[in-house]
């Protein structure tokens, strides 16, 4: 089996491309929908813990937990030390089923692949790019959004150009839909892939 590891900036489609591998029966997995779900259960106590008056209803408020941790990077760093181990973990149990379902092609969906050096465990990098004036307006739509909270994660961020350059395939959401599902067929012909 082979692992694709996707990644780009923030706002640049990424999970627009990974329900595109999705729909064409490519097994994802997604990073940020599995710290969606510990944030509604093994992730909890522990952040909780490490940061008090987080959690409402049982579950992480994000918007609580961001206002603590945006602009502090000790903060950040004790965040990152909590959850990423979870989602490692989570990472390997997708990873052994593909494997245990015999697919031929996986992907992880990793919003800060670059960043964490992730790409040494994967097969092939796939980056997800947009011109910075559109991937700046989907952000900024973003609720809970602002200039200088966009201007900090993009700072925590290896740049697009960079990511581009180290990438073994590129796939522009800036355009339309039906041209970033062509780039996405043009991929997968490429692996020879059929599910």
């Amino acid at each position: 089996m082979r692992v694709i590891g996707l990644t780009g900036s923030i706002g640049m489609g990424k999970s627009t491309t990974a329900a595109m591998f999705r729909a064409r029966g490519v097994a994802v997995h997604d990073a940020d929908v599995a710290v969606h779900r510990l944030y509604e259960g093994s992730a909890v106590a522990p952040l909780e813990a490490a940061f008090p008056g987080i959690t409402a209803g049982g579950k992480i408020d994000r918007a609580r937990l961001s206002a603590r941790v945006v602009e502090n990077p000790q903060a950040l760093a004790q965040l990152e030390a909590i959850v990423h181990p979870l989602v490692c973990a989570s990472e390997a149990e997708f990873l052994a089923r593909s494997r245990a379902e015999r697919r031929r092609l996986a992907i992880i969906d990793v919003p800060l692949l670059f960043e964490t050096g992730g790409e040494s465990g994967v097969d092939i990098v796939l980056v997800v790019t947009a011109d910075p004036a559109i991937q700046r307006r989907r952000v900024l739509a973003r609720p809970g959004m602002d200039a200088r909270k966009f201007e900090s994660l993009l700072a925590r961020q290896i740049p697009d150009s960079e990511k581009r350059r180290r990438a073994h395939f590129v796939v522009d959401t800036g355009r339309d839909h039906a041209a970033a599902a062509r780039q996405v067929d043009g991929i997968l012909r490429a692996l020879a892939f059929s599910p």
